[in-house]
């Protein structure tokens, strides 16, 4: 993957991946498990996700993470759970 930016708003985190071709479906399958809880990222960060929604594109991934009402997402942590889901898929 060539580059990616975390940005954070009111409502969550946004994460933009470009340079993600051929490496799509396994980073996917990897953010399915954590949307549906079953995130293996070093970090508790998932569990103030109350939704997460993810648009592909052919060479792009964007994961919006909104969360729980009163928590808010620690961007060093979501940073972290990044690079081991991008380690584990070979991205």
């Amino acid at each position: 993957m060539r580059e990616y930016d975390i940005t954070s708003d009111a409502d969550g985190v946004t994460i933009e991946m470009k340079g993600v071709a051929g490496r799509q479906e396994k980073m996917l399958s990897a953010f399915q498990e954590c949307a549906s809880g079953h995130c293996t990222c070093p970090t508790d960060e998932y569990e103030k996700v109350e939704r997460l929604d993810v648009d592909a594109g052919t060479d792009d991934i964007t994961l919006h993470l909104r969360t729980k009402a009163g928590a808010e997402l620690d961007t060093h942590e979501i940073s972290a759970c990044l690079a081991y889901q991008i380690q584990n898929t070979g991205a």
